[in-house]
Order: structure tokens, then C-alpha cells, then sequence
């Protein structure tokens, strides 16, 4: 692990920011009761629509939740990952070629998986 890192600090970022997504994708989604990790997109209103138009605007409006709710479980399941990775003592090495991922793309971001040399192949994983 990178002796420049401050795990407390991290971690910390990490929780609260946890906490802003959950809270967010609540707002948008629920979790999946087979699969916990699964968040699926909500419609906004629940009371039956009267007209084709408005079932329309429904069911758009509900794609565009489900497009806004795949990032933010992303990212959701990278911090999860990060604090796993804490957890175990693994935390701030690269997936790809396990060395120390730099003290700057961590404070940048402390979900990062990936040194910046391997960084086009984070997304991929």
C-alpha cells in the first residue's frame, strides 16, 4: 500500500460520498430486492395515467431516469469497491499491474482503480 496515503481521509471521502449516492439514486431508484447491487429507475408519479400522451411523458420520463441511474450505481459500486479494497489492505494498487496507484489520482479521486498509466482500461472492468 502507498505509505503517502491517508487511509482515514480517503475512506472518509468515500463514505460520504457513498452516502450522497445512495441518497441520490434513492431519489430515482430502488434496489432490486433479487439482486442488492441492481438499482432500478422508478417512475416519478405512481397514480394511473388518463391519457396516451401522459403514459408517454411516463414512460420517457422513467428512461430518463433509467439513463441518469446507470452512472451513479457505477460509481456507487467503485466506492463500495475502494472501501472493500481498504478493508483488505489492498487499497491504492492498480487492478492492471498491481503497483501503487499515484497519491494525486487518489486525492482526485479515491475510487480509482487504475494507475494513470492503465486509466483508458478502468472503465473497462
Amino acid at each position: 500500500m502507498n505509505q503517502d496515503l491517508d487511509i482515514k481521509k480517503l475512506k472518509q471521502q468515500l463514505e460520504e460520498e457513498r452516502t450522497l449516492l445512495t441518497k441520490e439514486l434513492s431519489g430515482i431508484a430502488r434496489v432490486n430486492p433479487k439482486n442488492p447491487k441492481d438499482w432500478e429507475a422508478v417512475p416519478a408519479e405512481t397514480d394511473k395515467a388518463e391519457f396516451r400522451d401522459e403514459a408517454a411523458d411516463r414512460i420517457e420520463e422513467l428512461e430518463e431516469r433509467q439513463a441518469e441511474t446507470i452512472p451513479l450505481e457505477k460509481r456507487l459500486e467503485n466506492v463500495n469497491q475502494a472501501l472493500t479494497r481498504i478493508a483488505t489492505g489492498i487499497y491504492g494498487q492498480c487492478e492492471i499491474c498491481q503497483t501503487p496507484i499515484e497519491t494525486p489520482r487518489l486525492d482526485a479521486n479515491p475510487a480509482a482503480r487504475t494507475c494513470k498509466k492503465h486509466l483508458d482500461q478502468e472503465s473497462v472492468r
